[in-house]
């Protein structure tokens, strides 16, 4: 079903990277319509007792055995594939022969079939409409053991939903990204979307759908807060780089002060890249970690999503720094003196 979504007569058609045949890649952006017609479909499916979310969340064991076996087959299919195109379509790790690595990380830069884009159809379609599902299967399965979901659930489901809605609205936002740009499609990023991205991300609401807590109004309203500011954070900085990359001599974005690069691009060195390095990883640690806080603390289990995160972006956020030293050579190391934290505002 996810595939033939894919073909919805909806949303717009964003261009990407150009490909080897020297056109722009395109790509269908109606994940927010497919998102929204398949939980229709399961909100009528469970309407008419057609569909449980007890089924679901009783046998996350057996569904993650079964994705992860799909995760290899399709990798293994992707694999077989790049050998079949042309040189330029691959990503040149600087070592020939690693079956490991090729396997692990993949050959090919941009598989499709049809009209289909496999490596957006295994971060949307599969990743966040996946986890989507997961997360309203756990809610419906709280519905149907007490008739309403407690607070803390309710507020991670939440969280969750309006993380998805916003990546979901701007989902061509990821197309200039280094995932989508440089990096292959192989079995680690299959994984990731088929287990990582749904299960592993859903895990507080597990935790909580199986260990209710209770939490005290003022906690709600601090967590609460603290998503809120690190979505605002997230959504306002993401949405001022991707304006500044789009048309640095945006007349709305005159008032920000840039360093000019040998590269012949510009740096933003005020508004919310003035504040620290990488804002956008900022708000996305800061919501992460409030989607885990109404499990209490009773277990280190629901937390593991955010310290994945934390770590996650935190390498990234290297790999990113080292590629601009390169790239951008002295005017880099001005910005590191005027804006001297990566992350975390006096801290790191």
């Amino acid at each position: 079903m996810p595939g033939a979504l894919y073909y919805l007569p909806f949303g717009k058609v964003a261009e990407g990277k150009v490909g080897h045949g020297g056109t722009c890649i395109k790509y269908s952006m109606n994940g927010l319509h497919a998102l929204v017609v398949t939980v229709l479909l399961v909100a009528g499916l469970w309407h008419h007792g057609s569909f449980q979310g007890a089924a679901i969340s009783s046998r996350v064991p057996q569904l993650v055995t079964a994705s992860t076996a799909v995760a290899l087959v399709l990798s293994i299919a992707v694999y077989l594939r790049s050998f079949t195109v042309l040189p330029q379509q691959l990503v040149n790790y600087g070592t020939k022969g690693n079956f490991l690595q090729e396997f692990a990380l993949g050959r090919e830069m941009d598989p499709s079939v049809g009209k289909v884009d496999l490596k957006q159809f295994m971060m949307v379609r599969i990743g966040f409409i996946g986890w989507t599902l997961v997360d309203i299967s756990y809610l419906l399965a709280e519905i149907e053991t007490k008739g309403w979901p407690t607070v803390p659930l309710l507020m991670v489901v939440t969280f969750h939903l309006v993380y998805i809605l916003d990546f979901l609205i701007d989902e061509d936002t990821v197309l200039p990204t280094k995932e989508y740009t440089e990096d292959g499609i192989g079995f680690l990023m299959i994984l990731g979307e088929y287990i990582w991205i749904p299960f592993y991300s859903s895990m507080p609401i597990y935790f909580l759908l199986h260990r209710p807590t209770q939490i005290s109004p003022l906690s709600a309203v601090l967590i609460c807060l603290m998503f809120a500011f690190g979505f605002v954070t997230y959504y306002m900085s993401n949405e001022q780089k991707s304006e500044f990359r789009k048309n640095p001599n945006n007349p709305s974005l005159a008032h920000l002060e840039t360093i000019a690069s040998p590269s012949g691009k510009k740096l933003l060195v005020s508004g919310w890249f003035g504040w620290v390095r990488h804002p956008n990883y900022l708000g996305d640690i800061m919501m992460t970690l409030a989607w885990c806080l109404p499990c209490g603390f009773t277990s280190f289990l629901p937390y593991l999503p955010a310290l994945q995160c934390t770590n996650l972006l935190r390498l990234r956020a290297a790999e990113i720094e080292e590629a601009c030293r390169k790239r951008h050579r002295e005017a880099w190391q001005e910005y590191c003196r005027r804006v001297p934290y990566q992350l975390v505002p006096y801290v790191y």
